[in-house]
C-alpha cells in the first residue's frame, strides 16, 4: 500500500530534517511532542513508546535520549534512512501503518502519531490504522495522535469513532502539545486509552 504523504511534494530525508535545524538555530522549541508524551509516560509509570509514523525520527530520538524505549515506524524508506543514520542503536521499522501488529513483537505504553500522520494514511485505511495501532499498546496504554482538522479531511467525529471501535476510551483533547484546551480550531492532539477487556483480535 502507500500513503498521501508519499505522493506530495514535500522534503524528504536531509531536507525535511533542515527546518527543524534552522527552527532550532533560531531558539525555538523543537520538541512539544517529546515534552508531552514525557509527561504522560511520567504520570502513568510507562517507559515503552512506538513513534508510528516517525519519519527521520525527531520525536524518537528526543525521546530516546530522555532515557525512554522507543521504537521507529515508517512507510517512507527515505526518511527512516536518514533516522537510522542519526540514530542507529534505535530500533526502526519499514512498514505500512495499516499493517503495524504484523512488524511488532513488543507491547507499548504510548503509541504517538505526530506530524499530521492520521490524514497522510491512505484514505480510507483510518480505521484500520487505528486498530493495528491499538493492538501492541498495554492495557492502559496511551494513543496520542495530534493533526490538522482540514476540510475534507479526517474529522475528530470520524477520528473518535474509530477510536471506539477500537476498544478505546477517550482520555483528553488539547489544541496543541502543550496542553492548551482545545474549543475549537484547526489542530488537536486527541489523546485515548486502551481498556483491560478490549479486543486485540
Amino acid at each position: 500500500m502507500g500513503s498521501r504523504w508519499q505522493d506530495t511534494g514535500a522534503p524528504r530525508g536531509d531536507a525535511y530534517d533542515e527546518r527543524w535545524r534552522k527552527l532550532a538555530a533560531a531558539g525555538q522549541g523543537i520538541h512539544g511532542e517529546a515534552d508531552l508524551i514525557e509527561s504522560l509516560l511520567r504520570e502513568t509509570s510507562g517507559c515503552r513508546v512506538l513513534d508510528a509514523g516517525c519519519g527521520t525520527g525527531r520525536v524518537a530520538i528526543e525521546l530516546a535520549a530522555r532515557g525512554f524505549s522507543v521504537v521507529g515506524m515508517d512507510l517512507d524508506e527515505q526518511m527512516l534512512d536518514t533516522a537510522r543514520a542519526k540514530a542507529p542503536e534505535l530500533t526502526w521499522i519499514l512498514a505500512d501503518l495499516s499493517e503495524a501488529s504484523a512488524h511488532l513483537d513488543a507491547e507499548f505504553d504510548v503509541v504517538v502519531l505526530a506530524g499530521n500522520v492520521m490524514i497522510f494514511v491512505e484514505r480510507g485505511t483510518e480505521a484500520t490504522v487505528v486498530e493495528q495501532l491499538t493492538a501492541p499498546l498495554v492495557p492502559g496504554g496511551l494513543l496520542v495522535a495530534g493533526f490538522q482538522l482540514t476540510t475534507g479531511r479526517l474529522s475528530l467525529e470520524r477520528y473518535d469513532s474509530y477510536a471506539a471501535a477500537a476498544g478505546l476510551q477517550f482520555v483528553d483533547r488539547w489544541a496543541g502539545w502543550d496542553r492548551e484546551p482545545f474549543h475549537g480550531g484547526d489542530y488537536a492532539v486527541s489523546v485515548h486509552r486502551a481498556t483491560s477487556t478490549r479486543s486485540t483480535a
